[in-house]
């Protein structure tokens, strides 16, 4: 199965929290052929370590840790580009969703996983507004 993560749940691979474990099972119970992630997966991905890390809620070193085993896995998966033609997608959702609150880095995941629609079996999202979102837009989410 081919599958889109958002940084919601991609995080949650890498650092136990709420929802980790329903994650875990998941894995576990399907065959995942390709991981695809939007670029920005790897930008909000550091940003949510060191939010931890600012929470005192992991340590510094850590955090190196877990973003150099993030690093260390990139050839995992498949990072869709940021481009002009994915960036105009992105623009046009605020203004679809903007109104549901969708905002600037959501808007780029949601059209990093309307860009793969058609190879995707599953989006997989821990936030409820893109989760609705992705539903509205035809993309099957977990």
């Amino acid at each position: 199965m081919k599958v889109f993560l958002d940084t919601s749940s991609l995080f949650k691979l890498y650092h136990y929290e709420s929802g980790t474990d329903e994650l875990d099972s998941f894995f576990e119970s399907t065959k995942i052929d390709q991981i695809y992630l939007s670029e920005i997966a790897k930008i909000e991905f550091n940003s949510a370590i060191w939010k931890k890390v600012r929470q005192k809620l992991l340590s510094s070193e850590n955090a190196e840790i877990l973003i150099s085993c993030f690093t260390d896995d990139y050839s995992k998966f498949v990072f869709i580009d940021l481009s002009n033609e994915l960036a105009n997608v992105a623009k046009d959702l605020v203004v679809k969703y903007g109104n549901k609150g969708l905002r600037t880095l959501d808007s780029i995941q949601l059209a990093s996983a309307i860009s793969v629609k058609s190879d995707i079996k599953l989006a997989i999202t821990s936030d409820d507004l893109l989760s609705a979102i992705m539903t509205l837009e035809e993309i099957g989410i977990k």
